[in-house]
């Protein structure tokens, strides 16, 4: 009987405690959390009638087309007042103004909309005629 009074007070391998910052060490930190980039799907704009354009194009800076991951080629939505939607061709080039679109103008007048319009561009997600 004075057996088990003796191994109560010696640990065996199945009482040992876990060390806990072994287990916290697989939880990453609040701040990894947060390191994570948002890719844009959309942003609000400035519209700009660009004359010189002979075909429904759309002029977008490089800074603005890689936020909203456009390429060349690519096809663009630009809605204004949330009603009216154009479809344009984008083509990216440099500039230092990354709010501004030009964009070919003839259709867009016809439904009303004036220059220096603001309006949403957005990567179409209807696929190009290729």
């Amino acid at each position: 009987m004075s057996q088990p009074q003796s191994e109560g007070g010696k640990e065996t391998p199945e009482q040992q405690k876990v060390d806990v910052s072994k287990l916290a060490s697989i939880i990453p930190p609040a701040s990894e959390l947060r390191k994570k980039e948002k890719k844009l799907s959309e942003k609000r704009i400035r519209i700009r009638f660009d004359q010189s354009l002979n075909e429904p194009v759309a002029r977008i800076p490089s800074a603005l087309a890689s936020m909203l991951d456009i390429k060349s080629d690519d096809t663009v939505e630009i809605v204004v007042a949330g009603r009216k939607k154009f479809l344009f061709k984008a083509v990216v080039f440099e500039s230092t103004d990354e709010n501004t679109v030009y964009i070919y103008p003839k259709e867009v007048e016809k439904n009303g909309v004036a220059d220096n319009s603001i309006a949403t561009l957005r990567k179409s997600q209807a696929k190009s005629g290729r």
